[in-house]
């Protein structure tokens, strides 16, 4: 992605989002805000703070299998430290998924006691999921409700009639009422979403990405890097443009470099040079710790 190119960020979608949610929030007990394992910080809405304000938060550290495992068990640390419950899942394999509502209860633990002591009858945590495109919200929510549920799709402002899916006698959740993009101000943010496929490929040049990855693999796991394109000790420490060049010759596509990029992006995030964090917490997270 190059310097001049900037991901559109839609203020009018944005502020409808942020009104629909703020309605439905009255609605809910708890909201559980989906985020990428390998980019914490830079998934999360900058606004959902002042969204959310005082309501119980559960942070879901998606794609957790994709991810640096060391990484995120200092991530999950993190949000614990600042105040909200976290847990890292897989929800495309059902990882992790079944200590969601355990982990609600912990949470909810104080209100729950509350209406005990009221007399109120229990039922269901009722709950609602937010979280950006791609982070996996609907594959979330049909693990949790067990089925196929209605996809909403991805346009910011869709708005549904109010659908609660109900998850057994313990948890309700109330349909997303809509997306919440961050907000672009740093080009690193639009960077890490795009190597991670956050953001539609046509958006974005693969050559730029591929370099950006190659760049953040040779400083982060560069054995990663010598096994998989089986780099000697030397080419390790090559630019990204000489590996890139490099890679594409030794996969056999010549000097069709874009072919090259596609094909180390696709590598990247389908976990073929193993899991990898984009947010670095000895970067991000205990500078706010």
């Amino acid at each position: 992605m190059s310097n001049e190119v900037t991901i559109q960020w839609f203020p009018g979608h944005m502020a409808k989002a942020r009104r629909e949610v703020s309605e439905k929030l009255k609605y809910v007990d708890i909201v559980f805000e989906l985020v990428d394992a390998r980019l914490p910080l830079s998934s999360r809405n900058p606004m959902l703070d002042q969204i959310i304000q005082q309501k119980p938060r559960l942070v879901l550290l998606n794609k957790a299998d994709l991810a640096d495992p060391k990484q995120t068990q200092l991530w999950v640390q993190y949000f614990k430290n600042q105040g909200a419950k976290a847990l890292a899942i897989n929800a495309q394999d059902n990882q992790g998924t079944k200590k969601i509502i355990p982990t609600a209860k912990e949470a909810l633990a104080e209100k729950i006691a509350r209406d005990k002591a009221r007399g109120l009858k229990p039922r269901a945590i009722r709950a609602m999921v937010i979280g950006i495109p791609n982070v996996g919200k609907s594959t979330l929510m049909n693990r949790l409700v067990g089925k196929k549920i209605a996809v909403t799709g991805n346009k910011p402002g869709v708005t549904k009639g109010q659908q609660w899916l109900r998850m057994g006698a313990d948890l309700e959740l109330l349909d997303t009422p809509g997306i919440l993009w961050p907000k672009f101000e740093d080009v690193e943010i639009g960077k890490k979403l795009a190597l991670t496929g956050a953001i539609k490929d046509q958006l974005i040049h693969l050559d730029d990405m591929a370099l950006y990855g190659l760049e953040f693999f040779s400083r982060f796991y560069p054995e990663r890097l010598q096994e998989r394109y089986s780099f000697s000790e030397e080419e390790i420490f090559l630019a990204p443009v000489e590996q890139l060049m490099l890679i594409t010759k030794k996969r056999g596509f010549r000097d069709d470099f874009e072919r090259g990029s596609e094909m180390i992006v696709h590598e990247i995030r389908g976990g073929k040079l193993g899991g990898y964090t984009l947010d670095r917490y000895e970067e991000f997270g205990e500078a706010n710790d």
